[in-house]
């Protein structure tokens, strides 16, 4: 618990320096705040079906992500954040290409495709089950 509350004051105290100040005002902390919107919105388009995703522009943000990704650990002073945020781009969008992959080239649109002629085939037996009559006598 002493630790804690010693990692809480130095992180304070850090925090009301000139130096921190200067970093939330300088293009180190913005601009990879900025990039933060290509994962996240990645991490959302995780829940849209597979058919939307472009596998070019998929791959060109894999290259982008992981060129930059040298960047920021070769500028000095280091960005950790812009590499934190370009790291977690690569992944996000790697998981977007291997649903690609799997829909285009694995099967994955035959299967929905099979999925949704089923769902259909049965809405139409449905249909035709409602519409018997009965000869019962009251």
């Amino acid at each position: 618990m002493v630790a804690i509350v010693a990692l809480w004051r130095k992180v304070r105290d850090y925090v009301k320096t000139k130096e921190f100040r200067d970093y939330l005002t300088s293009t180190h902390f913005w601009g990879p705040m900025g990039n933060w919107g290509l994962p996240l919105a990645a991490f959302n388009d995780m829940k849209a079906s597979p058919e939307i995703i472009s596998g070019r522009m998929t791959t060109a943000l894999i290259f982008y992500s992981m060129a930059f990704m040298r960047f920021a650990y070769r500028v000095q002073p280091r960005n950790l954040l812009l590499l934190a945020c370009h790291g977690t781009n690569v992944v996000a969008q790697s998981v977007q290409a291997n649903r690609y992959l799997i829909y285009h080239y694995g099967g994955g649109a035959e299967k929905i495709a099979a999925v949704d002629a089923a769902a259909a085939a049965a809405a139409t037996a449905d249909t035709d089950t409602n519409t018997t009559t009965c000869d019962c006598q009251l």
